[in-house]
Protein backbone atom coordinates (compact mmCIF):
# COMPACT_ATOMS: atom_id res chain seq x y z
CA UNK A 1 0.00 0.00 0.00
CA UNK A 2 1.22 3.46 -0.74
CA UNK A 3 1.28 5.60 2.29
CA UNK A 4 1.19 9.49 2.05
CA UNK A 5 2.91 10.81 5.45
CA UNK A 6 2.48 14.56 6.24
CA UNK A 7 3.94 17.01 9.00
CA UNK A 8 2.72 20.19 10.40
CA UNK A 9 5.67 22.02 10.69
CA UNK A 10 5.56 25.35 13.51
CA UNK A 11 5.46 22.90 16.91
CA UNK A 12 5.69 19.67 15.30
CA UNK A 13 8.07 18.83 13.36
CA UNK A 14 10.30 22.61 13.59
CA UNK A 15 11.68 23.28 17.15
CA UNK A 16 11.02 25.54 19.37
CA UNK A 17 13.50 28.08 18.16
CA UNK A 18 12.00 27.45 14.23
CA UNK A 19 14.99 25.11 13.25
CA UNK A 20 14.93 21.33 12.07
CA UNK A 21 18.08 19.88 13.66
CA UNK A 22 20.31 18.18 11.73
CA UNK A 23 19.02 14.76 13.07
CA UNK A 24 15.58 15.51 11.11
CA UNK A 25 17.19 16.92 8.34
CA UNK A 26 19.04 13.95 7.62
CA UNK A 27 16.43 11.18 8.97
CA UNK A 28 14.12 12.36 6.64
CA UNK A 29 16.43 12.88 3.49
CA UNK A 30 17.44 9.41 3.60
CA UNK A 31 14.13 7.90 3.91
CA UNK A 32 12.50 10.16 1.30
CA UNK A 33 15.28 8.90 -0.76
CA UNK A 34 14.44 5.21 -0.44
CA UNK A 35 11.01 6.10 -1.89
CA UNK A 36 8.96 7.85 1.31
CA UNK A 37 6.12 10.44 0.17
CA UNK A 38 6.55 12.73 2.98
CA UNK A 39 4.93 16.64 2.60
CA UNK A 40 4.42 19.32 4.65
CA UNK A 41 0.67 20.76 5.86
CA UNK A 42 1.20 24.10 7.52
CA UNK A 43 -0.57 27.85 8.06
CA UNK A 44 2.65 29.50 6.88
CA UNK A 45 3.31 30.78 3.45
CA UNK A 46 5.65 28.59 0.65
CA UNK A 47 8.08 31.79 1.32
CA UNK A 48 8.98 31.05 5.02
CA UNK A 49 8.14 27.46 4.36
CA UNK A 50 11.26 27.22 2.28
CA UNK A 51 13.61 29.52 4.80
CA UNK A 52 12.68 27.13 7.86
CA UNK A 53 13.07 23.74 6.06
CA UNK A 54 15.76 24.52 4.28
CA UNK A 55 18.02 21.40 3.68
CA UNK A 56 15.20 19.29 3.25
CA UNK A 57 14.67 17.98 -0.37
CA UNK A 58 11.29 16.96 -0.60
CA UNK A 59 9.95 17.19 -4.64
CA UNK A 60 6.24 16.29 -3.69
CA UNK A 61 3.49 19.26 -3.51
CA UNK A 62 3.22 20.88 -0.04
CA UNK A 63 0.03 22.31 1.30
CA UNK A 64 0.58 26.01 2.76
CA UNK A 65 -2.10 28.48 3.84
CA UNK A 66 -3.49 26.04 6.47
CA UNK A 67 -4.91 23.83 3.04
CA UNK A 68 -5.93 27.49 0.85
CA UNK A 69 -3.04 26.38 -1.32
CA UNK A 70 -1.63 23.55 -2.51
CA UNK A 71 1.95 24.10 -4.39
CA UNK A 72 4.43 22.75 -6.07
CA UNK A 73 7.75 23.18 -4.25
CA UNK A 74 10.05 23.37 -7.01
CA UNK A 75 8.29 25.23 -9.25
CA UNK A 76 6.11 27.02 -6.84
CA UNK A 77 2.66 26.73 -9.11
CA UNK A 78 0.18 26.87 -7.40
CA UNK A 79 -1.75 23.85 -8.01
CA UNK A 80 -4.87 23.46 -5.78
CA UNK A 81 -6.71 27.23 -4.83
CA UNK A 82 -9.34 28.55 -2.62
CA UNK A 83 -10.09 31.87 -2.80
CA UNK A 84 -13.03 34.27 -0.69
CA UNK A 85 -15.48 35.26 -2.96
CA UNK A 86 -16.87 39.30 -3.06
CA UNK A 87 -17.93 39.04 0.51
CA UNK A 88 -14.87 38.98 2.28
CA UNK A 89 -14.31 42.67 1.79
CA UNK A 90 -17.59 43.58 4.06
CA UNK A 91 -15.64 41.25 6.75
CA UNK A 92 -12.46 43.51 6.76
CA UNK A 93 -15.16 46.58 7.06
CA UNK A 94 -16.67 44.73 9.65
CA UNK A 95 -12.97 44.07 11.47
CA UNK A 96 -12.60 47.62 11.08
CA UNK A 97 -15.58 48.90 13.27
CA UNK A 98 -14.53 46.57 15.97
CA UNK A 99 -11.06 48.26 15.99
CA UNK A 100 -9.36 45.00 14.61
CA UNK A 101 -6.91 45.61 11.69
CA UNK A 102 -6.20 42.69 10.07
CA UNK A 103 -3.12 41.41 7.68
CA UNK A 104 -5.19 40.67 4.55
CA UNK A 105 -3.24 38.15 1.88
CA UNK A 106 -3.87 38.78 -1.83
CA UNK A 107 -3.16 38.13 -4.95
CA UNK A 108 -2.92 41.85 -6.50
CA UNK A 109 -2.28 42.31 -9.99
CA UNK A 110 -1.37 38.31 -9.90
CA UNK A 111 1.53 38.89 -7.37
CA UNK A 112 1.38 37.68 -3.86
CA UNK A 113 0.98 40.10 -1.19
CA UNK A 114 0.53 40.74 3.00
CA UNK A 115 -1.24 44.16 3.29
CA UNK A 116 -1.45 46.20 6.24
CA UNK A 117 -1.97 49.75 7.95
CA UNK A 118 1.31 49.95 9.75
CA UNK A 119 0.15 52.80 11.77
CA UNK A 120 -2.86 50.30 13.48
CA UNK A 121 -0.85 47.35 13.98
CA UNK A 122 -1.68 45.86 17.77
CA UNK A 123 1.36 44.74 19.76
CA UNK A 124 0.71 41.62 18.06
CA UNK A 125 0.89 42.36 14.57
CA UNK A 126 4.38 44.17 15.00
CA UNK A 127 5.97 41.79 16.32
CA UNK A 128 4.62 39.00 14.10
CA UNK A 129 5.90 41.68 11.02
CA UNK A 130 9.35 42.18 12.54
CA UNK A 131 9.75 38.69 12.00
CA UNK A 132 9.06 39.42 7.99
CA UNK A 133 11.22 41.78 7.17
CA UNK A 134 12.96 41.63 4.12
CA UNK A 135 10.04 40.13 2.62
CA UNK A 136 8.93 40.38 -0.97
CA UNK A 137 5.07 40.30 -0.32
CA UNK A 138 5.02 42.86 2.39
CA UNK A 139 2.27 45.71 1.21
CA UNK A 140 2.11 48.88 3.73
CA UNK A 141 -0.98 50.39 2.97
CA UNK A 142 -2.94 53.67 4.06
CA UNK A 143 -6.49 53.02 3.88
CA UNK A 144 -9.12 50.28 5.00
CA UNK A 145 -10.33 50.37 0.88
CA UNK A 146 -6.65 49.73 0.00
CA UNK A 147 -6.66 46.15 2.36
CA UNK A 148 -9.53 45.10 0.02
CA UNK A 149 -7.38 45.24 -3.65
CA UNK A 150 -7.08 42.23 -5.40
CA UNK A 151 -7.88 38.32 -4.65
CA UNK A 152 -7.91 37.76 -1.67
CA UNK A 153 -6.96 34.25 0.03
CA UNK A 154 -6.52 34.49 3.59
CA UNK A 155 -6.73 36.99 6.98
CA UNK A 156 -5.28 37.19 10.03
CA UNK A 157 -5.88 39.21 12.84
CA UNK A 158 -3.78 39.53 16.31
CA UNK A 159 -5.32 40.79 19.56
CA UNK A 160 -6.79 40.49 22.63
CA UNK A 161 -8.73 37.56 23.16
CA UNK A 162 -11.89 39.00 24.35
CA UNK A 163 -12.14 41.21 21.01
CA UNK A 164 -10.92 37.90 18.63
CA UNK A 165 -13.17 35.01 20.13
CA UNK A 166 -16.38 37.15 20.14
CA UNK A 167 -15.59 37.10 16.13
CA UNK A 168 -14.52 33.76 15.87
CA UNK A 169 -17.98 32.34 16.65
CA UNK A 170 -19.65 34.74 14.09
CA UNK A 171 -17.89 33.91 11.00
CA UNK A 172 -17.23 30.21 11.54
CA UNK A 173 -20.38 29.01 9.92
CA UNK A 174 -19.25 31.15 7.18
CA UNK A 175 -15.76 30.99 6.86
CA UNK A 176 -13.13 28.50 7.95
CA UNK A 177 -11.69 30.12 11.13
CA UNK A 178 -8.80 29.19 13.68
CA UNK A 179 -8.50 30.64 16.77
CA UNK A 180 -5.35 29.34 19.02
CA UNK A 181 -2.24 31.26 20.16
CA UNK A 182 0.70 31.27 18.45
CA UNK A 183 3.45 28.33 19.37
CA UNK A 184 6.10 30.76 19.71
CA UNK A 185 5.05 34.14 21.21
CA UNK A 186 1.83 33.53 22.61
CA UNK A 187 -0.36 36.16 21.08
CA UNK A 188 -3.88 35.89 20.46
CA UNK A 189 -4.98 34.90 16.81
CA UNK A 190 -7.86 34.86 14.64
CA UNK A 191 -7.21 33.50 11.26
CA UNK A 192 -9.93 33.24 8.49
CA UNK A 193 -10.03 31.10 5.15
CA UNK A 194 -12.41 30.46 2.71
CA UNK A 195 -15.10 27.40 3.63
CA UNK A 196 -13.33 25.06 0.96
CA UNK A 197 -9.64 25.47 2.38
CA UNK A 198 -9.05 23.07 5.46
CA UNK A 199 -5.86 20.69 5.65
CA UNK A 200 -7.98 17.81 5.57
CA UNK A 201 -9.22 18.91 1.92
CA UNK A 202 -5.99 19.61 0.88
CA UNK A 203 -4.27 16.11 2.04
CA UNK A 204 -6.87 14.27 0.54
CA UNK A 205 -6.54 16.10 -3.02
CA UNK A 206 -2.57 15.58 -2.44
CA UNK A 207 -3.35 11.74 -1.53
CA UNK A 208 -5.57 11.65 -4.85
CA UNK A 209 -3.09 12.78 -6.92
CA UNK A 210 -0.22 11.02 -5.93
CA UNK A 211 -2.09 7.79 -5.69
CA UNK A 212 -2.05 7.20 -1.80
CA UNK A 213 -3.83 4.46 -0.07
CA UNK A 214 -3.43 5.75 3.56
CA UNK A 215 -2.31 8.70 5.37
CA UNK A 216 -0.40 9.20 8.57
CA UNK A 217 -0.04 12.74 9.96
CA UNK A 218 1.99 14.22 12.75
CA UNK A 219 1.16 17.37 14.31
CA UNK A 220 0.43 19.72 17.70
CA UNK A 221 -1.94 22.52 16.97
CA UNK A 222 -5.55 22.99 16.86
CA UNK A 223 -5.57 23.63 13.18
CA UNK A 224 -4.40 19.78 13.14
CA UNK A 225 -7.16 18.44 14.23
CA UNK A 226 -9.03 17.95 10.70
CA UNK A 227 -5.82 16.67 9.19
CA UNK A 228 -6.12 14.14 12.13
CA UNK A 229 -9.86 13.01 11.92
CA UNK A 230 -8.70 11.51 7.91
CA UNK A 231 -6.14 10.29 8.66
CA UNK A 232 -5.42 6.28 8.70
CA UNK A 233 -2.72 7.24 11.40
CA UNK A 234 -2.18 10.18 13.12
CA UNK A 235 0.93 11.11 16.06
CA UNK A 236 0.12 14.39 18.12
CA UNK A 237 3.86 15.01 19.50
CA UNK A 238 4.60 15.71 23.29
CA UNK A 239 3.86 19.29 23.34
CA UNK A 240 0.43 19.04 21.50
CA UNK A 241 -2.43 20.06 22.53
CA UNK A 242 -4.44 18.03 24.96
CA UNK A 243 -7.55 17.86 22.13
CA UNK A 244 -5.05 16.69 19.81
CA UNK A 245 -3.98 14.40 21.98
CA UNK A 246 -6.69 12.76 22.74
CA UNK A 247 -8.05 11.90 19.02
CA UNK A 248 -4.28 10.38 18.07
CA UNK A 249 -3.85 7.25 17.26
CA UNK A 250 -0.42 7.78 19.91
CA UNK A 251 1.61 10.31 21.30
CA UNK A 252 5.17 10.52 20.18
CA UNK A 253 8.60 12.33 21.88
CA UNK A 254 8.43 16.07 21.31
CA UNK A 255 9.07 18.96 18.87
CA UNK A 256 12.52 19.56 20.44
CA UNK A 257 13.10 15.97 21.04
CA UNK A 258 13.13 15.14 16.90
CA UNK A 259 9.69 12.84 17.61
CA UNK A 260 8.44 12.74 13.85
CA UNK A 261 11.82 11.71 12.84
CA UNK A 262 12.46 9.66 15.25
CA UNK A 263 9.07 7.73 14.85
CA UNK A 264 9.61 7.48 10.99
CA UNK A 265 13.18 6.02 11.31
CA UNK A 266 11.63 3.28 14.04
CA UNK A 267 8.41 2.72 12.12
CA UNK A 268 9.07 3.09 8.38
CA UNK A 269 10.01 -0.52 7.48
CA UNK A 270 5.85 -1.14 8.59
CA UNK A 271 4.98 0.28 5.18
CA UNK A 272 5.82 -1.85 1.69
CA UNK A 273 8.68 -0.82 -0.08
CA UNK A 274 10.26 2.25 2.36
CA UNK A 275 13.26 1.06 4.19
CA UNK A 276 13.59 -2.85 3.40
Amino acid sequence: MKTLFVSDLDGTLLRSDETLSQFTIDTINELMKKGMLFSYATARSLVTTKKVTKGLNSHIPLIVYNGTFVMDNETEEILIANYFDDGIKDVIFDLIKENIYPIVYSFIDGVEKFSYIPEKCSEGMKAFLDTRKGDKRTNEVETVEDLTLGKCFYITCIDEPEKLKPLSEKYKDKYRVIYSKDVYSEYQWLEIMPKSASKANAILQLKEKLGCDRIVSFGDGANDIDMFKISDEAYAVGNAIDELKNIATGVIESNNDDGVAKWLNENIKGFIGIGE
